[in-house]
């Protein structure tokens, strides 16, 4: 691209993968976002089908990106850009960090009674995690997912 041209005048494909890492970060932001209304239900005491709902949908929600990006982001960049491969191989390794939490809190949900402050204890780790996980991701896929060549790969669900 010359300082002549812009995203603009590429075609749509070309388009679209130029911002794969930019998704990405959006992707992070709005999950961090629904991360933090979660906390703040568990945090005002709210009702426990509230919290057990608005748990369930963040779980499946990270659950869905993070299987996404182990499927079909990572083998992708692994193969693209191998010098990735010992950040994709920690980033998966919080991947499955994070999986357990969220079993944690799933079977905690579905006690019959669960203690808030357990509940805000699993929260607040998994905040905690997510966050230097986004953070580390970010500074180190973003760059390669916007380089991916056109032909490489086509925009997995998890971009979505």
């Amino acid at each position: 691209m010359t300082s002549d041209t812009t995203m603009n005048d590429f075609p749509e494909p070309a388009r679209r993968l130029a911002a794969f890492g930019n998704q990405l970060i959006d992707v992070h932001l709005r999950l961090r976002e629904e991360l933090a209304r979660l906390r703040e239900t568990a945090g005002r005491g709210g009702s426990l089908r509230d919290l057990r709902t608005h748990c369930l949908t963040f779980c499946s929600a990270i659950t869905t990106h993070h299987t996404g990006e182990d499927a079909t982001a990572f083998p992708v960049l692994a193969a693209e850009f191998p010098e990735l491969r010992p950040v994709l191989a920690e980033l998966r390794r919080d991947h499955e960090q994070v999986a357990a939490i969220l079993r944690d809190l799933e079977t905690l949900l579905t006690a019959d009674a669960p203690a808030t402050r357990d509940v805000r204890t699993e929260l607040d780790g998994l905040s905690a995690l997510l966050e230097s996980h986004f953070v580390y991701e970010e500074k180190r896929i973003v760059a390669a997912l916007n380089a991916l060549p056109a032909a490489t790969w086509r925009a997995p669900a998890f971009l979505d």
